[in-house]
This record gives structure tokens, C-alpha cells and sequence, in this order.
């Protein structure tokens, strides 16, 4: 992407929207509250984990490296 987009309220982008009715953060809220959350995505689509925009890229590594040795579902 590399304009500036919504990722909030009804002029959302569709990826956004997407993302945030797969995988709700706090208490069910799709609203993305902060820059740099970040999902984790399975090489099928399935949007699999939401992460705090605190939680650093390092801290996800075993998670991103167990999606990679899953195979592609044909």
C-alpha cells in the first residue's frame, strides 16, 4: 500500500476490515487503536493471530516460523 488509507470506522479499507472481524483485539472491539498492530496470516488467507502494537516483531518469531513449515492447502 502506499497511499494513506482508513483502517477504522465505515470508510475502512477492505483488507482492514477483513483483518479485524477475523481476529477482534480486547474485549471484541475490531477498531485498530494504535499504529503497528499487526496480524498473522496463513498462507490460505485464515488470519490466525492479532498482535498489540507493543509486542515486537522478534516476539513473534516462533509463530511466523511454525506457519512456514505448514503445508499450502490445495
Amino acid at each position: 500500500m502506499f497511499e494513506k488509507i482508513d483502517v477504522n470506522g465505515s470508510d475502512a479499507h477492505p483488507l482492514y476490515k477483513f483483518l479485524t472481524s477475523e481476529a477482534p483485539g480486547i474485549a471484541g472491539t475490531e477498531a485498530i487503536k494504535w499504529n503497528f498492530t499487526k496480524f498473522l496470516v496463513d498462507r490460505n488467507g485464515k488470519v490466525l493471530k492479532r498482535f498489540a502494537p507493543d509486542v515486537k516483531p522478534q516476539d513473534m518469531e516462533k509463530e511466523i516460523e511454525a506457519q512456514l513449515t505448514v503445508e499450502v492447502k490445495a
